[in-house]
């Protein structure tokens, strides 16, 4: 799936493995994330200097990231090198080949991400969150994996879960810049015709999630609290009034959060809510740091804002200008092919079908007060959320959180 932008200097590509944390067994936690490490150290006609080389020599840029699920590769170059960065990311995902010294290397690099993730409270916390709250489910699992899974990985399940997922319908390719989609299809039959058409079968299945009221004692000068209200999925009729509601509550400094607990009473640096959605389930979060003398205010700060956003709802003033909010922060972003790239790919994966901005954008103005109170009447429900305290004196609040009367 392309996007067409005939004024752009550049093309952006990517190339979607369908695959990801959520399809790992127990002994497989964190194989996606080793995998897409691995395509890097060489290939069966590149080492891993000359993968470097090939996109920055003509000074375009490569990279891969993985999530929940699915892992992509993806290169921005000038317009007329798209065929390289296309031949290069099809190298990757198709023509992998390591030896067991690399292969050593790079686990000893996974076991040292995992520890600085340890450092990271603000990161740390939502692992923690998904893991308590999503119970047995592999999205619980944090996508680097565990200590003990990657200490124990062998370069045969590597190549394995390769061979499985690195094939067929399980790889789809999005782009968007100055290139001709039929010449995207004839370069991608091109270099990935010989790859075998294995085809690998997803047993996904929608997760629980658990009203937790939890506390982990961890080193460090400030609490951190992440709350989470399970929500809309990627694919529910609720899926905008999600973005426009996650907006209201902590998307930027306007929002009710935002106004109500740092700009009004100063009791936080930093408090937002972010939305995790997937194919069929979906969490707001709402994430907030603070000195642990001012926590129980915090607390019960977002408590009251939670509870009187959903009974008063939103206003048709409101609405607008966090509905504007929304559309604009898509129509700037729709002037990074990068970003558009990553849309088409989404929307192939989810949809399996190409949606423009234009498209978007009037779904977001057909959200109404009606449909957003709806959202918040169905989601913002205080019963149903989980609560998660981390940091030095976390301990001291854990009888706080069991007597909230939620």
């Amino acid at each position: 799936m392309s996007e067409l932008h005939p004024q752009s200097r550049a093309v952006a590509l990517g190339l979607w493995v369908l695959t990801g944390t959520r399809d790992e067994s127990e002994k497989d936690a964190g194989i996606s994330h080793f995998v897409e490490h691995l395509v890097f150290k060489g290939t069966k006609t590149r080492s891993a200097f000359q993968i470097a080389k090939a996109l920055e020599s003509l000074g375009g840029e490569l990279n891969a990231y993985t999530t929940r699920e699915y892992t992509c590769y993806h290169a921005i170059v000038l317009k007329d090198h798209w065929k390289k960065g296309l031949e290069i990311l099809c190298d990757l995902v198709a023509n992998m080949e390591i030896s067991r010294e690399d292969f050593v290397v790079e686990k000893s690099v996974i076991l040292q991400e995992i520890a600085m993730g340890e450092d990271n409270l603000e990161e740390l916390i939502y692992d923690i969150y998904f893991e308590k709250t999503l119970g047995k489910s592999p999205l619980a699992k944090p996508i680097l994996g565990e200590e003990k899974s990657i200490s124990a990985m062998t370069l045969k399940q590597i190549h394995s879960y390769y061979r499985e997922r690195y094939s067929g319908s399980n790889i789809i390719l999005s782009a968007a810049g100055c290139v001709d989609h039929q010449e995207l299809a004839d370069g991608l039959q091109e270099f990935l015709a010989s790859k075998k058409k294995r085809r690998f079968k997803k047993t996904r299945r929608r997760p629980g999630h658990k009203a937790i009221r939890a506390v982990v004692e961890k080193e460090a000068e400030q609490l951190h609290l992440l709350v989470g209200l399970p929500c809309s999925s990627f694919r529910d009729k609720y899926r905008f009034e999600a973005f426009v509601v996650n907006t209201l509550l902590g998307g930027g400094m306007t929002s009710k959060l935002y106004q109500s607990i740092r700009e009004k009473r100063g009791l936080v640096y930093t408090i937002y809510s972010s939305l995790n959605t997937f194919e069929d389930f979906g969490i707001i979060n709402i994430y907030a740091a603070c000195e642990p003398k001012n926590m129980k205010a915090v607390i019960r700060s977002l408590v009251s804002e939670i509870r009187r956003v959903r009974k008063t709802g939103v206003t048709e003033n409101e609405l607008e200008m966090f509905k504007t909010q929304v559309i604009g922060g898509i129509l700037l972003g729709s002037d990074d092919i990068e970003n558009r790239m990553t849309s088409v790919g989404v929307n192939e994966m989810v949809f399996e079908k190409y949606k423009p901005v234009e498209a978007i954008v009037e779904e977001i103005k057909e959200v109404t007060v009606k449909s957003v109170n709806e959202f918040m009447e169905r989601y913002l429900n205080l019963q149903d959320a989980g609560w998660l305290l981390m940091g030095g004196q976390a301990s001291k609040f854990e009888q706080y959180l069991k007597e909230l009367k939620l």
